[in-house]
């Protein structure tokens, strides 16, 4: 069953959908919370979250004020991964969830490990897709100067072109193509805006804190991360708290695993089961 809601969140609309099994228990029943990449919204996991509901979960997608079909937030484009986070925790509020797992990819992965060093609201598990823990890798500065002029008939060339970059070669060419077009619908505003919150996040400090079992995802041919970055900061997480962390590199994927890897919702599922594991060992 598919749900789409607006919740009036900080004033503004924000939207989400929620897909849940056809038949379920509410007691019984995980939640996921799915988040999306810079620039673009819930449909990158429009081929996962079926799926997972089938597989038992209720699956929470939202998109991020400004992004999608959510108004943007009213003080304008968001710049800080900090602020995404209140936001998610007060859209969980709206829908009564606690402790749900967290799966997101690039601002989204980081957005994941936002939430899951957040000792005030404890999470089941969580899944941090092509995210470093520290600062990302981009020119803040150049990013300020370009949000003074975002209209350039190129950029969505760009971003076209840049999507296609950032995909692993294992990736039939039509649906990398497919990808790619689907990307271009973004608001080069909200995706500039986006890439300044990656590029001044980071949680290095407070890995420490993590609240729940994670495994952190990357893509071997992702050209926005450094993988071995990715590995450290599992390294870090377990030797603070052993057995929490775990690492993963993906062979021949690029910088969207949900969207690259063919049933990635039965690799997810396979995730989350084993987090599900770990939270009950630790």
């Amino acid at each position: 069953m598919i749900e789409a809601r607006y919740l009036e969140i900080d004033g503004a609309l924000g939207f989400v959908e929620i897909v849940t099994p056809d038949t379920h228990s509410d007691t019984d029943i995980p939640t996921v919370l799915c988040l999306h990449t810079a620039g673009q919204s819930g449909v990158q996991w429009r081929h996962v979250a079926s799926v997972l509901a089938a597989r038992g979960y209720r699956v929470i997608v939202p998109d991020l004020p400004g992004h999608g079909r959510s108004e943007p937030a009213v003080d304008g484009p968001v710049t800080s991964i900090v602020m995404f986070g209140d936001w998610l925790g007060k859209v969980l509020d709206a829908l009564d969830v606690e402790r749900p797992f967290v799966m997101g990819c690039s601002i989204g992965g980081k957005l994941t490990l936002e939430l899951a060093t957040r000792p005030s609201r404890p999470l089941a598990g969580a899944i941090a897709m092509e995210a470093e823990a520290g600062p990302g890798r981009v020119n803040v500065g150049g990013l300020r100067r370009e949000l003074e002029d975002v209209a350039g008939p190129s950029r969505s060339d760009r971003t076209y072109l840049g999507t296609l970059a950032s995909i692993g070669q294992s990736v039939p060419g039509v649906k990398a193509r497919l990808i790619a077009t689907m990307h271009k619908r973004e608001d080069p505003e909200i995706s500039s805006s986006d890439l300044i919150a990656w590029g001044t996040h980071d949680v290095r400090d407070r890995l420490a804190e993590i609240t729940c079992p994670i495994r952190l995802v990357a893509g071997a041919q992702d050209p926005w991360i450094q993988t071995g970055l990715v590995e450290q900061a599992a390294t870090s997480i377990e030797s603070h708290r052993p057995g929490l962390a775990t690492f993963t590199l993906l062979a021949d994927i690029g910088h969207y695993p949900m969207e690259e890897i063919e049933d990635f919702a039965s690799v997810a599922d396979g995730w989350l089961t084993e987090l599900r594991t770990a939270a009950v060992l630790s």
